[in-house]
Order: C-alpha cells, then structure tokens, then sequence
C-alpha cells in the first residue's frame, strides 16, 4: 500500500473543501485563550467564569457531534455543515456582546460548542470516509485533519492581530463573519450515507442496530474511552496556555508563538498520522502517542520555565496535539464501515469532549482555588499513561456484524 492515493479518482475538490471546513471551524474555536485575559480584565470576571465558557463549549460540542453526525448520515452534509455555520456565528458575536456571565456561556458555550460540533472533524471526516476508498481513508482523514491544524496555525497570530488593532468584542464579529464562508464551500459535500459510492458493502442497519452492536464491542467501548484523554489534553492547553504562558512571566508574544507553533507542526503530525495508519498498527501507534504526551508534559513541567522551554513544548506537543485522530476514526471505520460513521465516530468524540469540558472546567476551579495549573499538568501526565494502557488491547479488525433485525 502506498502512502498517498495514486489512483486519478481520487477526489481532490471535496478533500480540499472538506479541508478549507475544517481550518475555518476549528481555527477560531482553538484561539478562544486569546480572549481569556483581555476579557476578564474588561469585565471584571474571574477565570473560573471565562472557564466554565469554555468548558460548556466543548462538552456542547461533544453532546451535539453524534447527533449532527446522525443527520449527517441520514439527510446530508452540507444541511448540517451549514446550520453549524450559522449557530457558530451567532455564539461568536452574542460572545462579543456579552455583558453578563450568562450571556458569555450561551454564546461562548452553548452555541459556539454547537456550531463546531455541525461543522467540525467528525462531520467532515464522515464525508471524506464516504467518498475516498477503504485504502485512502487513513491519508485523506490525515489531510483533513492537518488543515484543522492549519487553521490553527493561521487564527493564532490574526486573532491576536485583531484583539490588538480593534479590540477583544470586534474581533469575535470578525470571526464571526468569516463563518459564513462554510456553506459555500460544503456545496461539494453533498450527499448522505446511503449515497456514498464506498458504502455498497455495508451491511444495512438502523441507528439503534448500529449503536448496540458498537457498544458491545470491547474495542469500540476502549477506543471511545481512551479518546477522553486526548480531549483533556488539548483542550486544557487551548484554554488556559496563553494565560499559563503570562503567569510564569513571558510576554503575550510567546503566548502567540507556543499557539502557532503548536499548530504549525500539528499540521506535519496530522499528515505524517495518516500516512502511518496505513503501514503500521493503528492502535499501538496510538499507544506512543499517549506516552509521549506524558513524557513531554513531565519534561516541561520538570525543567526550568523559559521562552525557549515554551517553544520547544509547543513544537512537542503540536506534533503530538491530533495525531490521535486519523487512527482513532480509521479505525472506527474499519470495525463498522461507513454507513453509521457520523454517528459512531460522533460518539467517540464526545467522549473526547467529555475530557475537554473537564480539562478546562478543572483548569479555571484549580487556579483559582490553588494559584496554579501544575495539578491539572499532573493530571494529564497520569491520564496520558492510562490512555496508552487502554489503546494497548485493540486490535485493528472488522467487528463480528451483527445480523439486522427484519424490517
């Protein structure tokens, strides 16, 4: 197998639109720690407040992907990759105009968590799975997922560009009008799981069949635990790293650059993710992975803090930052194919998302109650480890299909 497509099939206007999604919905929702301290100092709020935001976004995102994912698959991409548009402008300018904690955790939480759950990874990568064949995915879901880190890459240093020249509110409404961007580009993405030309093998199940024959599969139920550390991780450091970078004294400049950077090479490790997931076992790849978080996060919180220490733990950990997920929904892929892939890969990722909420909900309660990140640093170091202990026993392989009930 080789490690890019070859064939001249292969279907390069919707991977690109796919990918152009992924950097405009993920771009503005990894820069949201941008926003923390302007904000706070603004209105006079604490970071628990600016937390628990932050913390209802994810956690709204994760509850919102298997849900779009299921529409997805049923009546179409790009209803629900437009819907998700619309729902995260409008979270991005009442976050702009927020007055109130309330306010903020219904624009900044609810809607913006639910805006990225109808146009983020999963609904793309469902798309792509759709129409790639088998031995693409893994190369075409690492493409995807390097442009989500491109974005990334990008919004870092134009988000703080804008909350420099015109201020933390407008900067969220410019935000919120390149959004609006997305269901021009989704028109490529047309079509539902049934209309899929990769999808003829799949057995036909409902929703229900799906869901029961995943959650008895010990794989499954493993890889949907384990992802919940990877959401931890990222989401803690997306939330709280710019501010983290500030308190050990370090100016705003390298809060800017350990994000950008972080991206930058999460870009080479999204791609070199994928290309890997077609020549070696996916879930022991993920098992390195998960180990080299919790060394990277103990190396650093071990040595001494300094620009260059920021810089190097950014260039670590944006490598490492979604490498996690062309394995993980490849996987998924291989043990259902994919008929269910909005849904089941949803699923996946809300636990993912469960692990976000609770990285950056625990990292505003535990500075504010202790003065300090470091036991949320911990934390994920012992989380990493288990992480690798649960992705040790899957393997890669088709799950026993479950015949379907008679209509």
């Amino acid at each position: 197998m080789t490690g890019k497509p070859a064939r001249a099939d292969f279907p390069w206007l919707i991977v690109a639109c796919g990918c152009l999604i992924a950097a405009l919905t993920f771009g503005p929702r990894s820069a949201m720690g941008f926003f923390q301290l302007p904000m706070l100092a603004e209105t006079g709020w604490d970071r628990t407040t600016f937390g628990l935001a932050m913390a209802l976004q994810n956690l709204c995102w994760g509850l919102g992907q298997p849900i779009f994912g299921a529409i997805a698959d049923r009546f179409g991409t790009w209803r629900v990759l437009a819907i998700g548009a619309l729902l995260y402008a409008a979270g991005l300018y009442l976050m702009a105009i927020a007055d109130a904690p309330l306010l903020l955790h219904i624009g900044g939480g609810v809607l913006i968590g639910l805006g990225v759950a109808a146009g983020s990874f999963g609904i793309v990568l469902a798309a792509l799975a759709r129409n790639v064949a088998p031995e693409d995915r893994s190369f075409a879901f690492g493409l995807g997922t390097a442009a989500g880190s491109a974005g990334m890459f990008v919004f870092a240093p134009i988000t703080q560009g804008l909350i420099d020249t015109v201020g933390w509110s407008d900067a969220l409404i410019y935000l919120a009008i390149a959004m609006l961007i997305v269901p021009v580009l989704a028109a490529s993405l047309r079509g539902n799981a049934k209309s899929s030309p990769t999808s003829g093998d799949d057995i036909e199940q409902t929703a229900r069949e799906a869901l029961r024959e995943a959650f008895a599969y010990r794989g499954y139920v493993l890889l949907t635990a384990g992802f919940f550390v990877c959401g931890f991780h990222v989401a803690f450091i997306a939330a709280h790293f710019p501010a983290y970078v500030s308190d050990i004294g370090l100016s705003a400049n390298y809060a800017v650059l350990a994000i950008a950077l972080i991206g930058f090479f999460n870009i080479i490790g999204s791609l070199a993710a994928g290309v890997i997931g077609q020549h070696y076992p996916k879930p022991m790849f993920l098992v390195w992975i998960y180990l080299s978080r919790a060394a990277l996060i103990t190396v650093f919180l071990l040595l001494p803090k300094s620009g260059t220490s920021v810089i190097i733990f950014s260039l670590g950990m944006g490598f490492l930052w979604l490498s996690t997920v062309p394995p993980t929904n490849a996987l998924v892929a291989v043990m259902f194919g994919v008929r269910h892939l909005g849904m089941l890969g949803g699923i996946v990722f809300l636990s993912h998302q469960i692990g976000s909420f609770l990285g950056v909900w625990l990292g505003g309660v535990l500075y504010d109650r202790f003065g300090s990140f470091d036991p949320v640093w911990w934390l994920g170091v012992v989380l990493g480890l288990l992480a690798a202990i649960i992705h040790w026993p899957i393997r890669e392989e088709a799950a026993p299909r479950a015949v379907p009930a008679a209509e």
